[in-house]
């Protein structure tokens, strides 16, 4: 498809200077008329500016769009995702890549709504989310045009950019003329930093990049408990107070802010083959995957719980990638659905000065039996002696090898 082809675009579009850069660049570059799509993800910002912004830049009121998401985005994404215990190389909460296919599905909708026969986004050539962002679009639309700016305009500087902003009369605020010390992405379940200021994985990150989360050395001497019921694998209740899933995050959040849990720095492999710092604000999933491990360990087989584990590293993977409407994310889902039939009851935590840890846990699905595994008498379903045959069976194979190694000693 040549750029004369392209008749409409919607254009994921947050109302800031590089995307109204991209904007204007979309209408003079390919002559198309441009549909804005905002999401509103709990990115803690005002959405209305973007509404203005792109009337400003001369987007139809009818080709506006800005939609709450925040309660799709954890019922339908983030709660799937941790049914997993999901981790990125073993740390990263995944709160940038679990965030993409959602903002591209709803971009594919769009642009099937209004006719459009191209979406666009504003992803550099360097990162993560162009892949996310690309693979999710061809697989929802296969014969949708993606326009990347950031891989097709011949702009080589900041100032670049900045002068064709003042050409075409778009409004530069101060404070974003001059480079900023670092790049931020947010949403309801974290806010990610890299760039500039953290380009150096030697150096501490300075006390003024962290928004999220309130300084653990400051934060209170008091430890709080609280307790989060789960059904199904899903938190939703905390304090025994029924909550939507948007709001059981958000008083998450809240929590974790004032404990100054869930802070992240992280030197991370990103699919497109580079290695790179960022520094990861996510209070209440540290907070929920605390939980959710406390209440899998009493409700869980062994067996189903192991496999998980190694099943996850996949999962994660996937993620990060960008393969969340891939077959093989879909078919781990359904095994991991599967193990959460039973995942229900209720964990107490303790939040302390950075610290989250399980205190408690209790369920009606509870495989723990205590006259199991006292040292008292008492137990019927387990006689000790039992153990010298398990014991034997299980060193049969060792045993073996090791009148081999005594043998080639002779």
């Amino acid at each position: 498809m040549s750029m004369a082809a392209v008749k409409k675009v919607v254009l994921a579009y947050s109302g800031g200077l590089d995307t109204s850069i991209i904007l204007k660049w979309l209408q003079t570059t390919y002559g198309c008329e441009v549909v804005t799509f905002t999401a509103d993800l709990g990115q803690g910002e005002e959405l209305e500016p973007a509404r203005k912004e792109a009337l400003t830049l001369g987007i139809k009121p009818e080709n506006i769009f800005i939609e709450d998401l925040r309660e799709e985005f954890v019922r339908d994404y983030v709660f799937p995702m941790f049914r997993a215990n999901a981790l990125y190389e073993g740390q990263y909460l995944l709160g940038t890549s679990i965030a993409r296919p959602l903002i591209a599905k709803r971009q594919i909708e769009i642009a099937e709504k209004v006719g459009a026969d191209a979406v666009a986004h504003g992803a550099t050539g360097k990162g993560n989310d162009q892949v996310r962002f690309e693979l999710s679009y061809y697989a929802l639309k296969p014969d949708v045009k993606v326009i990347a700016p950031w891989r097709e305009w011949d702009f080589k500087s900041r100032e670049a950019l900045l002068a064709f902003a003042e050409q075409n009369q778009i409004p530069i605020a101060k404070d974003k003329r001059g480079e900023a010390p670092f790049s931020t992405d947010a949403n309801l379940l974290h806010t990610s930093s890299e760039g500039k200021v953290l380009e150096d994985p030697s150096a501490e990150v300075p006390d003024y990049v962290y928004s999220r989360t309130d300084d653990p050395e400051k934060a209170s001497n008091q430890p709080e408990y609280i307790e989060i019921d789960f059904e199904r694998g899903d938190p939703v209740a905390i304090g025994g107070k029924k909550l939507p899933p948007a709001a059981l995050l958000t008083h998450l959040n809240a929590l974790g802010r004032k404990h100054g849990i869930g802070r992240l720095d992280l030197v991370e492999n990103r699919f497109v083959g580079m290695k790179s710092r960022g520094m990861y604000e996510t209070p209440g999933g540290t907070i929920l995957l605390a939980a959710h491990r406390g209440i899998e360990s009493i409700t869980l087989d062994r067996g189903a719980a192991h496999l998980k584990d190694e099943l996850m590293p996949k999962y994660a993977e996937l993620i990060y990638y960008g393969f969340w409407f891939a077959p093989e994310r879909e078919m781990l889902q359904v095994a991991i659905d599967k193990s959460q039939e039973f995942v229900t009851g209720r964990v107490r935590l303790k939040l302390y000065r950075g610290n989250v840890g399980v205190v408690g846990r209790s369920s009606k699905y509870s495989l723990y039996d205590q006259d199991l595994v006292t040292f008292e008498e008492g137990a019927v379903a387990y006689d000790q002696r039992d153990a010298e045959g398990f014991i034997r069976l299980n060193a049969l194979r060792l045993r073996t090898l090791g009148q081999r190694k005594r043998k080639l000693k002779l």
